[in-house]
């Protein structure tokens, strides 16, 4: 039986420590472009994901973030901005990762193959809930539990792995196949099928981001101002969107408590917080629609 890709050697293996290192950064950094692209053969898939992804947090669901080990952590990584960007709350996202969230640098290799302790952290999930799981294998023992155990509570499971014809991606009800070519450094998987990993678990939140209407224009209106830079580009997105200047855009932030959407619909004649949230309600998120409304168009 063929190894699989992300464990083949790359072309350019024989004697690359011997290279001047100039040399080799050229090849990694190709190697890394080479994987990007292939995240291009997936957008479909992605699409249906996001879609998902989107369907259940209308729906009262939650997303679950499953991984183990370099997978796990780019995993990790996407879960951890939903809330600062799109303002999902964080009881509607769980991270599910092998050996726990790490805090040290050492993150045992063991743990990918023991899923003892996966019952606990899914026993909350429901047929709502989706799963996005991801391994670059595709055949890692906890996370192709965990897409199982999803699977029989009636929860949709997104799987993305860099192999073909895995079991991850059988399981899966939207497969994501990342078909990365082989690493530069063999099986060293945090690099290229990694950097395929992060842009389609990106693009996945991003569109699904879009699909809840938390994007206007290209800015992130739903975000959470929690600090000064937040604070400062939620000012500027209410200027931008409504055409106010800066002391109407900051005073209807905090009239909305932070609330950009509101604030936006507020600095563009809602009325009232509460009318301006009303029609946000009434459009399910959409500000692109509440504004249409609230301008008679």
């Amino acid at each position: 039986m063929p190894s699989p890709t992300t464990e083949r050697l790359h072309d350019m293996a024989s004697g690359l420590e011997l290279r001047p290192l100039e040399q080799v950064a050229h090849i990694l950094v190709e190697g890394q472009i080479e994987a990007a692209k292939a995240v291009l053969t997936a957008i479909a898939a992605i699409s249906d994901g996001a879609r998902a992804m989107a369907q259940s947090l209308r729906s009262g669901g939650s997303l679950y973030y499953v991984g183990a080990g370099s997978s796990g952590l780019f995993a990790a990584a996407d879960a951890l901005e939903l809330g600062g960007t799109f303002g999902i709350a964080p009881e509607r996202v769980r991270i599910v990762m092998a050996g726990g969230m790490p805090v040290t640098s050492a993150m045992p290799g063991a743990t990918e193959d023991d899923s003892a302790g996966l019952e606990a952290a899914l026993s909350a999930l429901a047929s709502e809930d989706v799963v996005i799981a991801v391994a670059s294998s595709g055949t890692t023992p906890y996370t192709v539990s965990a897409a199982k155990m999803a699977k029989a509570r009636g929860a949709v499971v997104i799987g993305l792995a860099n192999n073909p014809g895995t079991a991850l991606l059988d399981i899966a009800d939207i497969a994501v196949l990342l078909p990365t070519p082989p690493e530069v450094i063999a099986g060293s998987t945090r690099m290229g099928a990694g950097t395929a990993q992060k842009i389609a678990l990106n693009a996945l939140s991003t569109l699904m981001g879009i699909e809840l209407g938390h994007v206007f224009d290209g800015m992130m209106v739903n975000l959470h101002a929690d600090n000064t830079k937040l604070r400062r580009r939620a000012v500027a997105i209410i200027r931008a969107i409504s055409g106010v200047d800066e002391g109407v855009a900051t005073e209807t932030l905090a009239a909305a408590d932070g609330d950009v959407k509101a604030a936006t619909l507020l600095a563009a004649g809602a009325g009232s917080v509460s009318a301006a949230r009303g029609l946000i309600e009434d459009h399910k998120g959409n500000l692109h629609q509440a504004l249409d409304r609230l301008r008679g168009l």
